[in-house]
């Protein structure tokens, strides 16, 4: 018999988050609840799930059958800075929800980082050897191990840089970029040296719910998966298509070759998506179709 379906997204009122709500609430089947440490309204649950105890209240009341666990401190810079706050979130929070997930019979899918690798020796297989060079890295990682201790049934998903339609241009680290863009005055320095994969939200919160949906019907969904766009673009690159998609100048965007400057992160950590796509999931949006409209409203 199919599980009820009853999806419990932290991290609800983020990027990623709304666009997982947005995807769920396409098909009146599914019962969502999404939480918010910030924000109520909009159907959203204000909870800091670091309480365990409102946090139990809220999985026992709502008995979801799926949790998306998005919620997380996403800054390697803010990382360096407040490693036991940071902790507290992205492992401790995590170790609590999969605990009191358990006891619901809940599936945890639990949203990880590319940042895990060193990016060395790409493209990383879901098997690959993680080794995280910063902080930010770590907490996930160890989120990861505390999502599979809890249960080997629930699932990890790694993505990379992830952009959608933002609410201000700094909730993205693509979209950040287009501030310095459209000031044509200025030089505008942009990072040319670590590859990146932009990823749009969109495409991932339709695998997610692909991922629910094969869980509900009783297939075993579990362990590591990856889901990353294919297009190989460094800050600068992505900064040189933003100015193009609104006929903006380029000569004020001046590449900067070497590595970026604070939290060490990894060159290229392309990941490997064979699994998920060996079940027949594929969805990808090429960045030039997506990036005019995304901004379209901040320019």
């Amino acid at each position: 018999m199919a599980a009820a379906k009853r999806v419990l997204i932290t991290g609800a009122s983020g990027l990623l988050g709304r666009a997982l709500c947005k995807e769920f609430g396409k098909n009146v089947m599914w019962e969502t609840c999404g939480l918010s440490f910030s924000r109520s309204g909009d159907g959203l649950t204000q909870i800091d799930i670091r309480d365990k105890d409102a946090l139990t209240q809220v999985i026992k009341d709502f008995k979801p059958s799926v949790i998306i666990h998005s919620a997380a401190e996403r800054k390697p810079d803010v990382v360096e800075k407040q490693p036991e706050t940071t902790y507290k979130l992205n492992v401790e929070a995590t170790s609590n929800l999969c605990d009191i997930a358990g006891s619901v019979g809940a599936w945890v899918l639990y949203i990880s980082t590319d940042y895990v690798f060193d990016g060395k020796n790409p493209p990383y297989k879901e098997t690959a050897q993680p080794n995280p060079l910063n902080k930010y890295g770590q907490s996930k990682l160890d989120g990861e191990i505390a999502t599979l201790e809890a249960s080997q049934d629930n699932g990890v998903l790694r993505v990379p840089i992830l952009y959608g339609e933002v609410e201000n241009l700094s909730e993205s680290a693509v979209t950040v970029l287009f501030d310095k863009v459209k000031d044509t005055t200025q030089h505008c320095i942009m990072s040319d040296y670590e590859r990146r994969y932009p990823t749009y939200c969109g495409d991932i919160a339709f695998v997610i719910k692909q991922l629910a949906e094969k869980r509900i019907k009783g297939e075993k969904i579990g362990g590591i998966y990856h889901w990353s766009g294919n297009e190989n673009m460094t800050k600068y690159d992505m900064a040189v298509a933003m100015a193009k998609a609104f006929g903006l100048p380029i000569e004020h965007i001046v590449a900067d070759k070497s590595p970026s400057g604070g939290a060490s992160r990894p060159y290229d950590a392309h990941l490997d998506c064979g699994r998920i796509e060996s079940l027949g999931i594929v969805k990808r949006t090429a960045f030039n179709e997506l990036i005019k409209d995304i901004l379209q409203p901040h320019y």
